[in-house]
């Protein structure tokens, strides 16, 4: 009898490293689905037999299925390939999407109809424009990139991030500063400082007992909270949600401003995501593995997710750490039977929220840490005025809502006595609709006028000048010369620039950021 060695072709299922893997990816993961789900509970007090009976289940399943299939991916390439260290791409919700579906889609539509269940189809109805555009993007992404700036990318995700990821999560973090700012203590030591934790713990764990520790040892949590989501625990499967997302589309008009950049955003992040894992040694087939995003967000929306899904960032780090297949397909399977089993309710009463906040706030720095570091140095100005169409429709947005607590409106208290208090609000409610499609233009007319190239700036003001008259930009709705005077106003920018392209055209030369500075040290 022969003793043969059998040589295992590729990477296994499970190695070693993906334990590690397993709870860094799912407790971040179930961080993110934990805060969007506290955000409807707590923060716009959708009724819990939306959030826990129809969106937690279908939102898990695409959370799920997503990381099992590119588990999968990763097995078949390794196969393929013959390597034995594959990792699998990491996968779940976009988080800036639960913040702007959470605050500037599904509570707006509920202060004006008082409808739960249609603001939730509109919702949904956002999540298939999210799903189709990811879908085309797989197709497309590549070419679409070629014609943004990168730099003008980087700042509208970083004003998002500021505005919609960390504003409001900073204001409940001080509302409990023992506990939110002691968790973000630890979030920035282990992962922005790399400091290990005791037990070689992931840090996100560490931030999340030590705040819910502290949070139930001073009384700051309540049990009856606990004992009512225990006594209330059901199982909980996805249904069909059809009928709901077909009825959410016909208030859809005044988010589509928003929720087609918001695509662009996830599958150009998809795209760089995998890009990124091909310098780390896995080439992954792009159009195969951005339709999963794609094609899972619209699954999910059929089945009652407002939650768009996407490709993570962090595959070279997961790399790093061993992790390969196993992490992402168990990280796939517990998702679905936590929220199947009706786990959630029950650890939003266990966990506070504002345990879980400062991880949002982490992502936030770590997103505009990226934009600034990423920026050529001249293009930093254009990264500025990026930020700003976000402001403004964050602070329009909690100006409306300030008010209709109050009981009152805009309308009501009048926009010009607004003005005349000094809060301009018909101005930052132009600046502010269409907020993340506003951005990237308004950066990247700055950004070729920064680099002199004064004839490109003005073909991408006269495009904005398009896009504002039809009202997909800087307008609450859709239409023919919706918002005439702003797109009047990006001609005039045109103009200025057409004339600065023949005014002493020879000193129209680039000047890079290496030359800036060779000519500081020169004068020095």
């Amino acid at each position: 009898m022969s003793n043969k060695v059998v040589a295992i072709k590729g990477t296994p299922w499970w190695v070693k490293g993906d334990l590690n893997g397993f709870f860094g990816l799912f407790s971040n993961s179930l961080t993110n689905f934990l805060a969007a789900i506290g955000l409807l509970v707590f923060a716009i007090n959708m009724p819990g037999e939306i959030v826990y009976g129809r969106i937690v289940p279908a939102a898990a399943l695409s959370i799920g299925i997503g990381n099992i299939l590119l588990a999968w991916q990763a097995r078949r390439l390794s196969l393929r390939t013959g390597k034995k260290d594959v990792t699998a791409m990491p996968y779940g919700l976009s988080v800036p999407h639960y913040f702007v579906v959470a605050f500037a889609v599904m509570l707006p539509v509920y202060l004006q109809t008082k409808d739960w269940e249609l603001a939730w189809s509109v919702g949904l109805a956002w999540n298939v424009v999210q799903g189709i555009i990811m879908t085309i993007g797989a197709f497309v992404g590549p070419y679409i990139r070629k014609y943004i700036p990168r730099a003008a990318m980087l700042g509208s995700l970083a004003g998002l991030a500021l505005t919609y990821i960390a504003m409001n999560p900073m204001g409940a973090i001080f509302s409990a500063p023992y506990i939110g700012l002691t968790t973000l203590a630890i979030v920035i030591v282990g992962w922005l400082a790399n400091k290990k934790m005791p037990g070689n713990m992931p840090a996100g764990l560490v931030a999340i007992i030590t705040g819910s520790l502290l949070a139930w040892a001073t009384g700051y949590m309540d049990i009856a909270a606990v004992k009512e989501a225990a006594s209330g625990f059901s199982i909980a499967f996805p249904g069909i949600a059809i009928g709901n997302m077909v009825q959410g589309f016909a208030y859809l008009s005044p988010f589509l401003a928003a929720a087609i950049p918001l695509a662009i955003y996830d599958f150009l992040e998809s795209l760089d995501n995998l890009e990124s894992a091909e310098v780390a040694g896995d080439h992954y087939h792009t159009t195969k593995a951005m339709l999963i995003p794609g094609v899972l967000s619209l699954v999910g929306a059929a089945l009652g997710s407002p939650y768009p899904t996407i490709i993570y960032i962090g595959h070279p780090g997961w790399k790093a750490t061993g992790a390969r297949i196993g992490y992402g397909l168990s990280t796939g399977i517990v998702m679905i039977v936590v929220a199947f089993l009706g786990l959630l309710p029950l650890a939003l009463t266990v966990i506070p929220l504002v345990a879980l906040l400062p991880i949002l706030v982490y992502i936030s720095m770590v997103i505009g840490a990226q934009a600034f570091g990423s920026t050529e140095k001249r293009h930093i100005p254009a990264l500025i005025i990026a930020f700003m169409p976000f402001i403004g429709s964050y602070i329009v947005t909690q100006i409306n809502n300030s008010l209709a607590a109050a009981g009152t409106s805009v309308a009501a208290v009048g926009a010009d006595m607004l003005l005349s208090n000094g809060v301009p609000y018909t101005g930052w409610k132009i600046l502010g609709a269409g907020d993340i499609l506003s951005s990237m233009m308004l950066a990247t007319i700055v950004i070729h006028a920064i680099d002199r190239k004064f004839k490109l700036s003005a073909i991408y003001s006269l495009i904005t000048a398009a896009l504002a008259f039809f009202g997909i930009i800087h307008a609450s709705e859709l239409g023919f010369g919706t918002a005439s005077n702003v797109s009047l106003g990006y001609v005039m920018i045109a103009v200025v620039l057409l004339v600065m392209a023949y005014y002493r055209p020879h000193e129209n030369v680039v000047i890079n950021d290496s030359d800036e500075d060779a000519a500081l040290v020169m004068e020095s």
